[in-house]
């Protein structure tokens, strides 16, 4: 079945209904103008390229037991990294909070939104991290888009990853600064930008994840914090995925490596099983980022009840640090199991949830994800621009939730779904 794909008047685009589309609503056949016309042959492009990108729909909660686009399936591509999006502990929290606070905060934080929920997790979260603040967002995007553009203008330098969050390098491109991208890990191009800038007597931001989301990889902080110094350049660690997950009380990347950031981002959507985003820092950035972050100034603010949830949560990551051994039980027994089934599994100085599997090809990463799912695992296959060019990949992420034969299931599965690959 074809259908009308764009049109400037008439028809001018035409393409076939894919199963993918149809699941998306697309089916019937509709007729657009002149931005349809500029837009259809891209989504075409992607298609043919093997990029085009299609939401699954999940059916009740978001755990490791799934059921997906009506279908049963073990989730082994979610960053519940403790299981706490399910945890039932948790969900009352949020119940209880509904009921006491309602559903939403009705305005931004400077003006009614500020709740009494958003004050104590604020409280809570510094004296985890054992910093003076914490500094509450909506999400974690609009935390790393926030403080970057309040913290940087004309004049100043960005020094940063290039396998950074696409939150960190959009919030790095607005802020004005000059944007100065090194190759991942090389201390060596860090070295030189930072030295630059102070020569050129510019107040320059080193920016890095903590964990990187696709890699899987740690940052060596210690390094980076040490050039920083010599500089006289700030550091800013985006935590998302150690936050939780890494060092002996769950503080994250910084408590792993014993370097701490002036900046730390984290978000509550991952290790905590809600959402939001924060910033951890001093008494003066907290109250600067007061003034000047816009995305925290002009959004409303978050729920008090996902704070109530938020808060619960983490009395949870405090309480049971079993939690966390059990994650690195189960990651520890999927790269064994991966290297012993010969799978390209990179055992790595600092063991974190996120496995990639490179496979290089978009087509075939694609092509293993559908072939995984029709087995009974959800394993996301991720492409550019996600990752660069030739390195589509299976991510693969663990959960404390995973139980052994669940591991060892997926593993059989990539083995056999990899020998079966043309």
């Amino acid at each position: 079945m074809e259908i009308e794909a764009a049109s400037v008047g008439r028809v001018v685009t035409r393409h076939r209904v894919r199963p993918e589309e149809k699941a998306a609503g697309l089916d019937p056949p509709y007729e657009g103008g002149v931005l349809d016309a500029r837009l259809a042959p891209v989504l075409e492009d992607l298609r043919e390229r093997s990029l085009y990108r299609v939401r699954r729909v999940v059916d009740g909660a978001h755990a490791v037991r799934m059921r997906v686009d009506g279908r049963d399936c073990i989730n082994f591509c979610s960053n519940d990294y403790l299981g706490l999006a399910s945890d039932p502990r948790v969900a009352e929290a949020a119940r209880a909070g509904f009921a006491r606070v309602g559903t939403g905060s009705s305005g931004s934080a400077l003006i009614s939104g500020f709740n009494a929920e958003h004050r104590a997790l604020e409280e809570e979260l510094a004296d985890f991290l054992g910093r003076p603040r914490a500094l509450l967002f909506s999400t974690g995007w609009a935390t790393n888009m926030g403080v970057l553009k309040a913290l940087l203008g004309r004049g100043d330098v960005i020094v940063a990853d290039e396998l950074n969050h696409a939150s960190l390098i959009d919030g790095a491109r607005a802020s004005g600064a000059e944007y100065r991208r090194i190759a991942h890990a090389d201390l060596g191009a860090c070295e030189h930008e930072l030295q630059q800038s102070a020569l050129d007597r510019r107040f320059a931001l080193l920016v890095t994840d903590g964990v990187f989301s696709m890699d899987g990889d740690v940052a060596d902080l210690p390094a980076l914090a040490q050039l920083a110094r010599r500089s006289s350049a700030a550091l800013m660690v985006d935590d998302a995925h150690g936050f939780g997950v890494l060092g002996a009380r769950g503080r994250g990347t910084a408590e792993l490596l014993g370097e701490e950031p002036e900046v730390l981002v984290a978000t509550l959507g991952k290790s905590l099983g809600c959402a939001g985003g924060f910033v951890a820092g001093s008494q003066v950035l907290i109250e600067y980022l007061i003034q000047r972050a816009r995305t925290w100034v002009f959004s409303t603010a978050p729920p008090p009840a996902m704070a109530a949830a938020a808060r619960a949560a983490l009395r949870i990551v405090r309480q049971e640090p079993e939690l966390r051994a059990r994650l690195h039980e189960n990651i520890e027994r999927f790269v064994g199991g991966a290297q012993q089934r010969g799978l390209p599994v990179e055992r790595r100085a600092v063991a974190t949830p996120i496995q990639p599997l490179i496979v290089h090809d978009d087509a075939r990463a694609l092509v293993l994800s559908r072939e995984l799912m029709s087995r009974g695992f959800w394993v996301a296959a991720i492409r550019p621009p996600t990752v660069p060019r030739g390195t589509a990949r299976l991510r693969i992420t663990l959960s404390a939730a995973h139980e052994p034969e669940q591991i060892d299931g997926l593993l059989d599965a990539l083995a056999e779904s990899l020998r079966a690959l043309p």
